[in-house]
């Protein structure tokens, strides 16, 4: 019971902190919200030829790039075959410099969200479906800019708190993860966005305790397995 006393009481700090998150969330509380809403996202759609070709140029190495379950353990309740591949720039306010160099244009793009804490190319599959569930923490919301999206009807789309949306190239998806949401690729071929988690926009009391919350996430055994995880890969992958 001892050995379990510190799980506990994150696990109630951070429901705590999400019922603070929600109640003062500046930009409310709901499961997707307006990109207009935010002063970036349209900066990052401006860049999407770059960010594209960059990403284009890794795609002559997709099979080498590590499935999610790879870097994160965690997320085999979500995916365990090779259909969820992953190039991260950043995961829970870690950097990694070398992604960064690999796609410099992207790497400045991403620079212009403020409060980013994971960014990374999310790519799915054809016929890869990543089933229903929830984010871990909602002091954070989640950011798409589509790129490579083969199709706009409900053969490649997410749901989120059963309200289904499609992914456009160039465009942006803003969405709380917090609510239960799924998302699917029934399609043959490659569906990619830029992927990214950034704080909560939240007055000031609730946005330092949020960064706290953050800084604390930071240092357990979920984020610090992840980073030791990535390193070993780009390692290799580098080497």
């Amino acid at each position: 019971m001892l050995r379990n006393l510190p799980a506990r009481i994150l696990f109630r700090t951070l429901m705590a902190a999400e019922r603070m998150n929600r109640r003062h969330s500046l930009l409310g509380d709901q499961p997707f919200f307006a990109s207009g809403d935010l002063p970036w996202p349209r900066l990052l759609e401006a860049r999407t030829p770059e960010i594209r070709a960059e990403l284009d140029a890794l795609l002559k190495d997709v099979q080498r790039l590590p499935s999610f379950q790879d870097i994160s353990p965690e997320q085999a309740t979500l995916t365990s075959d090779a259909g969820w591949k992953t190039f991260f720039f950043k995961g829970y306010g870690v950097d990694f410099p070398k992604n960064m160099q690999r796609c410099p244009r992207t790497a400045e793009a991403l620079a212009l969200i403020p409060g980013m804490k994971t960014a990374f190319f999310s790519i799915l599959a054809p016929g890869k479906v990543i089933p229903e569930h929830r984010g871990p923490y909602n002091g954070v919301l989640r950011y798409h800019l589509g790129l490579r999206v083969p199709a706009s009807d409900e053969t490649c789309a997410i749901r989120v708190n059963g309200i289904l949306r499609n992914w456009s190239e160039g465009e942006s998806l803003v969405f709380d993860d917090t609510f239960m949401h799924e998302a699917w690729n029934r399609t043959p071929h490659w569906r990619i966005v830029l992927f990214v988690d950034f704080l909560r926009p939240l007055p000031l009391v609730p946005r330092l305790a949020n960064k706290l919350m953050m800084e604390v996430m930071q240092r357990t055994a979920f984020v610090k397995v992840a980073v030791k995880n990535q390193a070993r890969w780009e390692d290799g992958f580098y080497s």
